[in-house]
């Protein structure tokens, strides 16, 4: 598996596949070319097919200034992976640089003409079977297990923990539209306002939680800085629980910047035996991982055993398997950000599960099954249900619009 430094990036939103993957890549061809004079981007995919609503052209225009840029949105993609664009440079006597640009999931790139040293494997376990194998070996806790590969992750972790808290902090104190046509206004301001004014305490925790989901997808939503949990579209999950547990509950910087780590794990895994891209798995790989992800950290926050904090994983994966990705107009906003709502509470309720089912019975389903289950059952959603906006949810506000 690779660095928990490629699974959380910190970049610009609506979407790690469509806004942070082009960015990275046009950086990385001006570090290689230099700034060239004129560049051509031909889009693929999902790229091109929700490209316009996920600001993929706005991105990659914003990155090359001041050359021209030329952006078409194309059909007939030939490469192995389905997401991804070939970018063309060409400098004052006219030669061509021509690079393959792959957008894997999460904000990740893989570019056909370079290897990136990023994209290096630094983990040798590649199952949670594996890695629980190793930490019984050694009697050792997950957390011990990501601190012997990578020790120097704290100031990277630090950095996202920090913007994750920004970016909900922005967003609840909004308002207005989002971008786009689809006239949706701010709301994350108001919901909290809500869960503030209500008299149940439990009542009041759910909604504020959802708040705070509601706020880092809007600024996600409106091309703010926010960070991959496991993606940009999913981000909403990870930085309410960050949110609520830091700002709520008064949990200590370090004691979450340990428990990214091990929620990380689960997001690695994940990216690694399935997808964490909506163009590859639908939703499932999205705002499922990213509650799995989120049911694990609420976990090590609860101090729950390695074993309670993979079954609380595995639940936050398992009832999400088969969701599509169908966002409307092609924009990051429905049904995604309410889906980041929903999904920050089900990953408390799949730790309330856990702690309290774990002692009476053995969880018959394991972590890895489900997500070799997810990486099946992704490929078995229709593409049209896979980012594309051509069925779904988007077809039926298309039709109902109309």
């Amino acid at each position: 598996m690779q660095s928990l430094k490629e699974l959380y990036k910190i970049g610009p939103g609506p979407s790690s596949s469509h806004t942070l993957a082009p960015k990275r890549a046009c950086l990385l061809h001006i570090q290689e070319f230099g700034l060239l004079d004129h560049y051509v981007i031909e889009l693929y995919g999902s790229l091109s097919l929700t490209g316009k609503g996920h600001m993929t052209d706005k991105i990659i225009i914003e990155t090359f200034q001041p050359a021209s840029v030329e952006i078409k949105f194309k059909l007939d993609w030939k490469e192995e992976f389905p997401n991804g664009f070939y970018l063309y440079g060409y400098d004052r006597n006219h030669r061509e640089y021509k690079w393959t640009v792959f957008s894997i999931g999460g904000g990740s790139i893989q570019i056909k003409e370079k290897t990136l040293n990023y994209n290096d494997e630094i983990y040798v376990e590649t199952s949670f079977k594996e890695i629980m194998d190793v930490c019984k070996g050694k009697q050792q806790h997950l957390l011990d297990y990501v601190n012997d590969y990578e020790p120097d992750l704290n100031e990277h972790l630090e950095s996202c923990f920090d913007v994750m808290v920004d970016c909900v902090k922005r967003g609840l104190s909004k308002e207005g539209l989002l971008p786009g046509p689809l006239d949706v206004s701010r709301c994350a301001k108001k919901l909290y306002q809500k869960g503030i004014d209500t008299s149940s305490k439990e009542e009041q925790d759910r909604i504020k939680l959802m708040s705070y989901a509601y706020a880092a997808n809007e600024e996600n939503a409106s091309g703010q800085l926010v960070v991959t949990a496991p993606t940009l579209g999913a981000c909403g999950v990870m930085a309410a629980m960050v949110y609520y547990y830091h700002n709520d509950l008064g949990i200590s910087k370090e004691k979450i910047i340990d428990g990214l780590k091990v929620a990380g794990i689960f997001g690695n895994l994940i990216k690694r035996n399935a997808s964490i891209s909506g163009a590859c798995g639908g939703c499932q790989a999205e705002v499922g991982s990213a509650c799995a992800m989120s049911a694990a950290l609420s976990g090590f926050l609860n101090d729950l055993t390695d074993e309670e904090i993979e079954y609380a994983a595995e639940i936050g994966i398992e009832h999400h398997l088969g969701l599509t990705c169908d966002p409307v107009g092609g924009y990051v906003i429905i049904p995604c950000i309410e889906r980041n709502a929903v999904a920050v509470l089900r990953s408390i309720d799949a730790m309330v599960l856990s702690k309290n089912l774990h002692p009476i019975k053995d969880n018959r389903v394991s972590f890895d099954m489900v997500v070799n289950t997810m990486n099946y059952t992704g490929k078995k959603i229709a593409v049209e249900l896979r980012e594309t906006s051509l069925g779904g949810l988007a077809s039926e506000f298309d039709v109902a619009c109309k």
